[in-house]
């Protein structure tokens, strides 16, 4: 009965423990890929800028237009 009882517990163990494979794996990233990313960033973040400002520019000429 204890031998049974304690395989369940150890395969349940099993499922929520890491391996030391994974957790100590190598991880390698292109710098390129970062740096590009972050000039498409920038690219969105200032058109997004560039398209609140005509918005909001055109939102006070479109009111005060109504107004007067």
């Amino acid at each position: 009965m204890k031998n049974t009882i304690s395989s369940i517990k150890d395969k349940i163990a099993q499922k929520y423990t890491l391996n030391d494979e994974t957790s100590y794996s190598k991880k390698s990233t292109d710098i390129n890929i970062l740096l590009n990313r972050v000039k498409e960033d920038q690219k969105k973040e200032s058109r997004k800028k560039i398209l609140f400002t005509a918005a909001t520019s055109a939102g006070i000429l479109l009111f005060g237009f109504l107004i007067f």
